[in-house]
């Protein structure tokens, strides 16, 4: 790894067991409550090969896919904004979640980058640590509510 690598790493544990925590990461009506989704977006739980996409002020295109989704255990959502000056290879830029079994509880990990190959990078980086601290409380209630 190199030493000037931009990845956010955050955790935290859920009095839930994997399989709540999972609908809470793959099921839009959860999602649109910890990260924003299109107005109209579908209903259906999302599976390897869903999208986002979202249209940018400055022209362009931010896109996310679901590249693996290992139920219960490991969703990788591959970044590209299409604007972007260099274009790292597909899930280099990336959102990970991954959940470990704790008792009766999940040990949810996330991790978000690596913008160290992006042009403003640092930016992103930023605006993920915050992404991820917000969206990991608000993952946490939704699953222990389930």
């Amino acid at each position: 790894m190199q030493s000037n690598e931009l990845t956010v790493k955050d955790e935290v544990l859920i009095e839930a067991p994997p399989s709540k925590v999972w609908e809470v990461l793959v099921k839009p009506k959860f999602v649109a409550n910890w990260d924003e989704l299109p107005e109209n977006y579908p209903e259906e739980e999302m599976t390897l090969g869903s999208k986002v996409v979202w249209e940018l002020p400055n022209g362009g295109q931010s896109i996310t896919t679901i590249i693996k989704a290992d139920q219960n255990k490991e969703l990788i959502i591959a970044l590209n904004v299409t604007n972007w000056e260099v274009q790292p290879k597909e899930g280099d830029v990336a959102y990970r979640y991954l959940l470990e079994e704790r008792g009766s509880g999940t040990l949810l990990k996330i991790e978000i980058g690596d913008f160290s190959l992006i042009k403003n990078g640092q930016m992103y980086y930023d605006a993920s640590v915050e992404f991820a601290s917000d969206a990991k409380k608000v993952i946490k209630e939704l699953a222990e509510d389930l």
